[in-house]
């Protein structure tokens, strides 16, 4: 067995939101953003917390629910921020692969960089990556930095570059009042997907309260106290300006 490890947080057997189908996903600890909406603060630590894993025990263990996947499932793997543990990354997905699986990467690109060692290493992990859940968290850079407490550059760099090589991408965008739901950063964004050829889906993701409790738990002050989720009208609003319904063919030749 290899010598890499990958630290998990935790998994899920039935997922159906992250990617195509009924899928296995995996949370992987650790992340650099501090979102102001995150809801899993309790994956942020890195090198510490969550499980151990071999990539060939965690495959056999995703492995056992695979009748349950059909033509469109299969394995996603989420965070945390899972490209901080890329050299597992790529072992997993790789092992995955040898055995048929459809492989897709839940991911805010948030340590991408053209610089070596990382960037050789992500061309490795696209060839055994058949989707990318691309989280474009907001397309303003200062707004960035005050919602995640990070620069967006290099994550606008790394979703040009996923066009530029073809690799089929899902959007996301997760919608907080008051921040990303303004309509000129909505109209940004829309432009920026524009100038992508790789972009099947592009997903509107309603901000919610649901990992409030975590915050409690753990003693750390939560960024968004008062602020609700968006109303149907504004997420509608999103869904016009973001042109979502342009992405859907893909989807719908799919399930035909």
């Amino acid at each position: 067995m290899s010598e890499v490890l990958g630290r998990v947080h935790s998994t899920e057997s039935f997922g159906s939101v992250d990617g195509p189908g009924i899928r296995f996903v995996v949370f992987m600890q650790g992340c650099h953003l501090r979102c102001q909406f995150c809801h899993n603060p309790d994956t942020w630590r890195i090198g510490r917390g969550g499980k151990a894993w071999q990539a060939e025990d965690l495959l056999n263990e995703a492995l056992k629910y695979r009748a349950f996947w059909g033509k469109t499932g299969g394995i996603t793997v989420s965070g945390g921020e899972p490209l901080i543990q890329i050299d597992f990354l790529i072992e997993f997905f790789k092992l995955a692969k040898e055995q048929g699986v459809h492989t897709t990467l839940d991911s805010c690109a948030a340590p991408f960089t053209f610089e070596e060692p990382f960037f050789s290493k992500f061309n490795e992990l696209l060839k055994y990556t058949d989707l990318i859940l691309l989280d474009i968290k907001q397309i303003d850079d200062e707004e960035h930095k005050k919602l995640s407490g990070r620069t967006n550059k290099n994550i606008l760099e790394c979703a040009t570059y996923l066009s530029d090589v073809g690799q089929p991408v899902w959007v996301r965008h997760v919608l907080v009042p008051g921040g990303s739901d303004r309509d000129d950063y909505l109209k940004r964004l829309n432009t920026f997907v524009k100038t992508l050829k790789n972009v099947q889906r592009l997903e509107v993701l309603p901000y919610h309260k649901l990992g409030v409790y975590k915050y409690k738990t753990l003693g750390i002050p939560y960024p968004l106290e008062g602020v609700e989720p968006p109303t149907a009208d504004r997420v509608e609003n999103a869904n016009i300006l973001l042109n979502c319904k342009d992405y859907q063919g893909y989807l719908n030749q799919q399930i035909e």
